[in-house]
């Protein structure tokens, strides 16, 4: 049986000096986790619900994210199916004026156009009850497989003690800024001396700008210097939250932020840094920003307030500022931005709406409450969360480590087994109702890396304890087991849904990208793209003259389904800084799947991939070997 007991994090490579004595597990091999059951869950473990009738979600107006990637032998042509087109909507493709296709294109959204010239200009036109509809805007070019976003990198200064510091691209997101329907950038820019909540001394300001695709920045956003650069500090969501068309931009502010219009938050002149540059003082802020200038929309004081330093963990100021962010339909319709402060010891998320221009406040859950207190969600964190409907109620919950909270705010579920580095949720066994969860651990006493079920936690398989596992990865990336596979760092082998052995892990265990033409699912790792098979893994992508992000975490700056039809692009800094270059794939495929875009699992997804440790993002439906016809979703849009 589990025991609980109060969490002290160990000493590691992501925390700061101080030590805890290890708890006291009763631990399970794969063979045995037959007996686990539900030992140590705060919910037991009960047939799923009925998944009730969709509600339609507010999503983005969406153009038709046209691509041509140039091929060498013609341009592979590619656009969104939108969850609001007919269900058996066809599509011509021009080249200028010519229509390319004999056709109507009924079974993909893709068409090569063999021995077509690089710079060919296409449109698609969708053909609805055999009438020919209007047509799209024009393709966006990939010549030599890319297509570059130009970036006016930040100058660099000093900090107080004489250090010097330059500026590079580091992680992205996306969102119909201006409300145009095509997806704009935004960015983070890291000072090079960013550190991490563990290290001391002072460090640049963090610059946040939002960008064309064509390279033009619509604003520049300087936190200043009262919030801290690194990994763990700011978190930044992208998303429409009041439903006007136009995303809106949110994270945490303090005195000094000025805004996309040069207007400053707070006090302009006020320095909290201390001594070993760690801000332990002085107002915190939330604020929203407009789209389309980067002018503060609303700000309020930021829950959790830090209060009593030491409260959280640690008194130097390490556990204090680690903060996660994401954006949940807890309405089961509109979307409600997630803040939250602390995983090591205690936990406190906060559901906020905006609506109407002002930042109302809808729930808040903490560990330490009265309410949560000896329940055993304090210590269970990630260095990132997931959003997804886990008990298909309609409404979306937060998974927190190893823990989840409910839409409304109550805690829902936790297993007691502790932070971790990775997690992942989606329909991994297609073969059983619902979705799960599989996550790696950082505790060595704990189980390196287990199964759950996302809507109890009940456990279903785990992995041997003794080891920091600090990756893992699950996804449907061979064809020879159904539904996903699962491996980590500190595991020997490749397992299948359900915990066996299938012989050679992968050999990187960090991203994934939908990329060539089968639902297989590739790795991304670094700057290259791979397709892994059991006597080896074979390059599909190898990324020219850019670099991967945030140290040994080989990140992209951004990886999802960002244009073009369901498969994924790959977004990398250049190396100089000096632009985003935009990977979208040149294979074919015979598939037809929605954009992701419009299922609110993955897009949500995106939105809170740059937070932390990045994470891939999963759809709320299996894609893999043996697929059902995927879902249509149920959206609305501006």
């Amino acid at each position: 049986m589990l025991r609980t007991t109060p969490h002290r994090p160990p000493r590691s490579r992501h925390d700061g000096p101080s030590r805890r004595p290890g708890r006291l597990f009763t631990l399970f091999t794969v063979a045995a986790v037959a007996v686990l059951g539900t030992a140590g869950l705060s919910a037991p473990a009960s047939p799923a619900p009925a998944a009730p009738t969709a509600t339609p979600r507010q999503m983005e107006k969406l153009n038709r994210g046209l691509v041509s990637v140039y091929t060498g032998s013609g341009n592979l042509v590619s656009w969104r199916w939108l969850a609001t087109d007919p269900d058996d909507v066809a599509f011509n493709v021009y080249r200028g004026s010519t229509k390319v296709t004999s056709s109507p294109v009924t079974g993909s959204t893709n068409y090569l156009d063999q021995g077509a010239a690089a710079g060919s200009e296409y449109t698609v036109r969708p053909v609805i009850g055999g009438a020919e509809q209007a047509a799209s805007e024009r393709a966006l070019q990939f010549r030599g497989g890319y297509l570059d976003v130009p970036l006016s990198p930040p100058s660099g200064s000093t900090t107080p003690d004489g250090g010097a510091y330059t500026y590079e691209a580091n992680d992205a997101s996306v969102g119909d800024l201006d409300g145009d329907g095509a997806l704009d950038l935004v960015l983070k820019w890291a000072p090079t001396n960013s550190k991490d909540n563990s290290q001391s001394g002072y460090t640049g300001n963090t610059i946040v700008d939002g960008i064309r695709l064509d390279g033009t920045r619509l604003w520049r956003i300087d936190l200043g210097r009262n919030i801290r650069s690194g990994a763990h500090y700011t978190q930044f969501q992208v998303y429409d939250y009041d439903g006007d068309g136009r995303a809106e931009v949110a994270m945490k502010t303090a005195d000094g932020s000025r805004d996309g219009t040069g207007a400053v938050v707070g006090n302009a002149s006020a320095d909290h840094r201390n001594s070993s540059g760690y801000i332990l003082s002085g107002p915190e802020y939330l604020t929203v920003f407009d789209g389309r200038n980067g002018a503060v929309r609303s700000t309020v004081d930021y829950v959790p307030a830090r209060g009593t330093v030491s409260s959280w963990g640690d008194s130097y100021g390490n556990r204090v500022d680690r903060f996660l962010a994401g954006t949940a339909y807890l309405d089961g319709s509109r979307p409600s931005l997630i803040m939250a402060r602390g995983y090591y010891t205690r936990t406190v998320i906060t559901a906020w709406d905006f609506r109407n221009g002002a930042l109302t406040r809808r729930w808040t859950f903490d560990s330490s409450s009265s309410a949560n207190a000896g329940r055993g969600y304090d210590g269970q964190g990630n260095h990132a969360l997931s959003v997804a409907d886990v008990d298909q109620d309609g409404r979306d919950e937060i998974v927190y480590g190893a823990m989840a909270v409910d839409d409304n705010g109550a805690g829902l579920w936790t297993t007691r087994l502790g932070h971790g580095d990775a997690g992942h949720v989606g329909d991994l066994n297609p073969s059983r109702p619902g979705l799960e969860y599989f996550k790696v651990s950082e505790e060595t006493s704990s189980p390196g890396s287990w199964m759950a079920d996302a809507r109890t936690g009940q456990i279903l398989w785990q992995t041997a304890s003794g080891a920091d596992n600090g990756r893992g990865v699950a996804a449907d990336i061979w064809a020879g087991s159904p539904g996903a596979e699962a491996w980590s760092a500190s595991d020997t082998t490749l397992r299948s849904v359900t915990g066996g052995s299938l012989g050679r892990k992968p050999s990187s265990q960090n991203f994934l990208s939908w990329w060539d033409g089968d639902p297989v699912r590739e790795l991304l790792d670094g700057t290259r793209i791979d397709k892994y098979g059991p006597n080896g893994d074979s390059r599909l992508l190898t990324g020219s003259g850019v670099a991967s992000n945030n140290s040994t975490k080989s990140t992209p700056s951004l990886s999802g389904d960002i244009l073009g039809d369901w498969r994924e692009e790959a977004v990398w800094r250049t190396s100089d800084n000096r632009a985003l270059r935009i990977y979208s794939t040149p294979h074919t495929t015979d598939r037809r799947i929605t954009t992701l875009l419009h299922d609110a699992q993955y897009r949500t997804a995106l939105a809170w991939q740059n937070t932390a440790y990045n994470q891939p993002p999963h759809p709320s439906f299996f894609i893999g070997n043996g697929m059902a016809t995927p879902p249509r979703p149920a959206v609305t849009t501006p």
